[in-house]
């Protein structure tokens, strides 16, 4: 009779423990770091968007922490999520690659995603957007805008698949076309890129592609300035000035958040890469400028709608 109470107890203990960690597949809570700002109404507002999208969408508490960007910070934000019950954390960023690798087997009940990184665990998982095709069709609309027969990148990283994305579509529609490119090396440095943008526009640039998040914005008032066109960047940046930004490549990361969340919730959310491209909604080109003749946008717009359907961008059908 004691040995069977014994084991009814310990069964009943074991169920108790059950429920009170998070299940798996299951979303819970929800967490997002962020290295900014929510507010800077580019990529921040972009990733708190998302959240308010899973909240919306799934009915569970969000919870998000701003200007997390060291990893102390990542550490005590995880750990104060974890004591919360969030059992999915978006680190919106690559600035989390390391520290979320780090830590992620001392939390096996939290899944973490973070944005074009390495994702080296199960519960660790890396959204990718692809940006060679958005890039490609900027490229496009550059090159057929331009009169000076030279256009710019001003890109962050020397691994932007959009950049030569863009290179590629400028020489598709004009292989004699000069493309000047630079780098800035931060996503924030609004200064050093309105520097390098004038360097562009010495060397007889006309249209430029600010590609960052953190200084797109600044520079597009420039180009504004100046008379010259530019190619939005993530969000569709017409409302700076319509006669000035030809078209926009916009990555929704919001649409991406709400996709990864709901594969989790059905525990089907995978470690390692996670890519999404203008098949799935997530990235798109944004309206044309009425500058832009109305020939070239609705050829811009078949050959688009061609890519969503093969995976296969223009030149790659020449090949």
């Amino acid at each position: 009779m004691v040995y069977r109470l014994g084991m009814i107890f310990l069964v009943f203990l074991a169920l108790c423990g059950c429920r009170s960690a998070p299940v798996a597949g299951k979303i819970e809570k929800v967490g997002l770091l962020v290295p900014d700002t929510i507010s800077d109404q580019v990529w921040g507002t972009k990733g708190y968007k998302g959240l308010l999208r899973i909240q919306s969408v799934f009915n569970v508490d969000v919870y998000y922490k701003e200007g997390i960007d060291n990893e102390a910070a990542v550490k005590m934000a995880v750990e104060d999520f974890h004591k919360k019950g969030v059992n999915l954390i978006y680190g919106h960023g690559s600035e989390y690659e390391k520290t979320f690798n780090d830590i992620a087997d001392d939390y096996p009940d939290i899944h973490f995603v973070l944005m074009n990184s390495k994702a080296e665990h199960q519960n660790v998982t890396s959204i990718s957007l692809a940006g060679k095709a958005m890039g490609f069709f900027g490229g496009m609309t550059a090159a057929h805008q331009s009169k000076s027969n030279k256009i710019g990148v001003l890109a962050t990283q020397k691994w932007q698949p959009e950049v030569e994305g863009f290179i590629e579509g400028a020489k598709y529609i004009n292989p004699d076309i000069e493309v000047i490119t630079d780098y800035v090396g931060q996503w924030d440095d609004a200064e050093k890129a309105i520097i390098l943008y004038e360097k562009m526009k010495k060397k007889g640039v006309d249209v430029v592609y600010p590609a960052g998040d953190g200084y797109n914005v600044p520079v597009i008032e420039q180009i504004k300035k100046d008379g010259l066109y530019a190619i939005g960047y993530v969000s569709d940046q017409s409302e700076l000035g319509e006669n000035v930004v030809l078209t926009s490549t916009i990555q929704h990361v919001d649409e991406a958040y709400e996709i990864t969340a709901a594969e989790f919730n059905k525990g089907e959310l995978k470690g390692g890469r996670r890519t999404f491209d203008i098949q799935e909604g997530v990235i798109e080109m944004g309206e044309f400028s009425p500058v832009v003749d109305q020939s070239f946008q609705k050829d811009m717009k078949r050959l688009i709608e061609q890519y969503k359907k093969t995976n296969k961008l223009p030149n790659e059908y020449a090949r």
